[in-house]
């Protein structure tokens, strides 16, 4: 089990090294936005960017993980590896033709789209996102065949070069761009974008990046036989689907607080800037999700590929332990050190530190439920997905829509806090019945209690050290500094303890 276990750590950490990097520049960028963006202008760019992640999920149609299943099916059942490709080449051209119809239905809307966002001088954005819609779905499929082939390095280059271009492509818009439209006020360019700073320049920058993802894959689409069979498309829409509806919740849960702050924000106020100011907050959070977002591109096939192996339910089970160990070392790092991580966000956008526990805490469950939520596509029973998603939904929803228009952004972090446990305990208790896993949840719960005691051990400490004594600014901060990473140790000294009779390393 070990070696197992040190495989799909291997593997997270190359599938996670496009992950961190993205993440790593997102927020090098976040004290540029954070400092030459308006609060409005930076909600904006949230709004928008949170009906991309939706629409990303839907247009996919959850065949990134059918694909997974139909291969591992033909494989088993004596075909050859050609044939286990047949399951993609279906997948990518169904979600060409829907992307396609999409682009198309937007294109006829995009007067009254850009009016909506905002943008009404600057209509380009509409295609923009279009765009960038249409070739990030066709590109999710190309991306899951490579992660089928176990070719988690090129999966990785694929990324970081669009990664790299993504940032490129933002730093000539925000410093040289300005400059070169003041010199130029004629150009077309122009009535794309504006010449000042403006949240389109990130949106144009994730357009051009996508462009190059997508010219990476064309030497692959010329390897790839392109045919449609119309009975495994059927079959595989019918598992796939209920998936898409499945992977909806965290998405949601991460978007549909900025979808509604337009209707449901406090009155008074202006909506996009307290909306910026808390997304700002939100990612330092986003390092959780951060992990998670690596393991599942790792732990998606490994669970599919060991499903048939004995003991690969105790398997499961371990790999959970690990996962929430590992989940609450972040959340100590965030918390611990959060008067540096703070220092990220621009002075404007700093007032929603508060919402970082909460929301670090909400996307440790949500991985904890994409974990406990593969008994359903392990055994087939993707129908219960959607009545566990709707469960989730109902609880956002209504959370947001009733006590929003009073607590603001923290009515927010209370739906992400809740739908996550709704939507957990529902799926363990359908799995527990279908599909027991012998999951230790004493042992996972000692991990999250030993994190949570650590920290609380850790701020109280702090208060005591410097707020009830008169030290210099900079000896208050080394105080900080050190308990906070005395912590850490301390909470690792814990899970080595937990675990010290396992060998890794055979």
């Amino acid at each position: 089990m070990a070696g197992i276990l040190r495989k799909l750590a291997g593997e997270t950490a190359i599938y996670g090294l496009s992950t961190i990097l993205a993440r790593m520049i997102n927020f090098f960028f976040v004290p540029i936005y954070t400092r030459v963006l308006t609060q409005g202008s930076y909600g904006s760019y949230t709004e928008i960017m949170s009906y991309i992640a939706v629409l990303q999920v839907v247009l996919v149609l959850g065949l990134e993980t059918g694909c997974f299943k139909f291969a591992n099916g033909i494989k088993n059942g004596g075909g050859s590896q050609k044939d286990s490709f047949a399951p993609f080449s279906s997948a990518f051209l169904m979600v060409c033709g829907v992307s396609l119809l999409f682009f198309a239905v937007i294109a006829m809307f995009a007067a009254p789209l850009s009016d909506f966002i905002g943008c009404q001088s600057y209509r380009a954005v509409i295609y923009f996102v279009a765009g960038i819609l249409v070739s990030d779905s066709i590109t999710a499929v190309l991306f899951a065949k490579l992660r089928y082939e176990q070719k988690a390095v090129k999966f990785a280059l694929f990324k970081t070069i669009k990664i790299v271009s993504e940032t490129g492509f933002n730093l000539l818009l925000f410093f040289f761009f300005p400059g070169w439209a003041a010199a130029r006020q004629g150009s077309w360019l122009l009535e794309l974008i504006p010449a000042e700073p403006h949240f389109s320049y990130i949106i144009l920058a994730v357009f051009l990046s996508c462009v190059v993802c997508f010219l990476l894959f064309i030497p692959e689409l010329f390897r790839i036989s392109l045919k449609f069979d119309r009975k495994l498309a059927g079959q595989m829409l019918l598992y796939s689907i209920p998936l898409m509806v499945a992977g909806l919740p965290g998405i949601i849960n991460d978007g549909l607080d900025r979808l509604l702050f337009r209707f449901f924000s406090p009155e008074g106020g202006d909506w996009r800037a307290t909306l910026g100011v808390y997304q700002a907050a939100v990612k330092l959070a986003v390092i959780m999700n951060l992990f998670i977002q690596m393991f599942r591109y790792a732990a998606e096939p490994f669970f599919f590929a060991r499903e048939r192996e004995k003991n690969s339910k105790e398997l499961y089970a371990k790999v959970m332990e690990y996962f929430v160990a590992f989940c609450m070392f972040i959340f100590l790092g965030v918390l611990l050190y959060m008067d540096l991580l703070g220092l990220i966000l621009g002075r404007d956008f700093r007032g929603a530190l508060g919402t970082v526990p909460f929301m670090l805490f909400s996307y440790m469950l949500l991985g904890i439920l994409f974990n406990v939520s593969m008994w359903y596509k392990l055994s087939g029973h993707t129908k219960f997905a959607v009545n566990i998603t709707l469960s989730g939904l109902a609880v956002t929803a209504v959370i947001n829509m009733t006590l929003m228009p009073y607590f603001s952004y923290w009515a927010s972090v209370a739906a992400h806090l809740l739908s996550a446990l709704v939507m957990l305990f529902y799926s363990l208790r359908l799995g527990n019945k279908y599909y027991p896993v012998p999951y230790r949840w004493r042992r996972i719960m000692e991990y999250i209690a030993a994190a949570i005691v650590i920290l609380l051990a850790v701020k109280g400490a702090v208060f005591v050290a410097t707020d009830t004594a008169d030290l210099a600014p900079a000896w208050s901060w080394i105080i900080k500094m050190g308990l906070g990473t005395a912590g850490i140790v301390a909470y690792a000294a814990f899970v080595y303890f937990k675990n010290r009779n396992l060998r890794l390393i055979p």
